[in-house]
């Protein structure tokens, strides 16, 4: 039996794509051990390509107060309440990595609010899926919630700009069909 397609759209070979993309496509290849198919289902078009990730380096990169195992949080949570494989799948690898956690990725995609995780992180959670799924909900009082958790107003904006970024993600996961890659099934268990 073959493997499904990567996407219901054209995969161009590596060798067409322009060279900037090919370079951060094989640099990825070369950390990771392989390509993870939403560089190459993406790169039906390139300058879409570029734009998104772009936007993901600046808000995945960014330096600020949220760890990398949160930031992960983040999108695997919103990525499970918008039914994204993909996402949840490759996502949820980083984060059993990152986190030296085999559960976590699971629990958050589930129900977060049953998960293993902090108060802090419920409530980080809480606002990512109020950014994700009722955004014009959002008040006063859900800065007041996340500010008596700690988190200052550029951490408030980095869990909002992640959880609408992945809901844009998980929307064109979806639409494309994109495949995860079987590698990060096992990633990190």
């Amino acid at each position: 039996m073959s493997n499904p397609p990567v996407s219901r759209f054209p995969i161009p070979d590596l060798a067409d794509l322009p060279e900037d993309i090919r370079e951060q496509i094989e640099a990825v290849q070369e950390k990771t051990g392989f390509i993870p198919n939403v560089f190459l289902a993406l790169a039906h078009r390139p300058d879409e390509w570029r734009g998104f990730f772009a936007m993901h380096d600046a808000v995945m990169l960014r330096k600020g107060n949220l760890t990398r195992a949160e930031k992960e949080m983040i999108v695997v949570t919103v990525s499970g309440g918008n039914q994204c494989q993909y996402c949840v799948v490759a996502h949820g690898a980083i984060l059993r990595i990152v986190a030296k956690n085999p559960l976590i990725a699971d629990q958050v995609a589930i129900n977060y609010r049953k998960a293993d995780i902090t108060d802090k992180q419920k409530a980080m959670l809480d606002f990512a899926m109020t950014v994700g799924f009722s955004s014009d909900e959002i008040g006063d009082d859900d800065y007041e919630t996340l500010r008596s958790h700690g988190f200052d107003d550029e951490d408030i904006w980095d869990i909002g700009a992640i959880a609408a970024f992945f809901c844009l993600s998980n929307r064109l996961a979806n639409m494309l069909s994109m495949r995860p890659n079987d590698e990060f099934y096992g990633m990190g268990r």
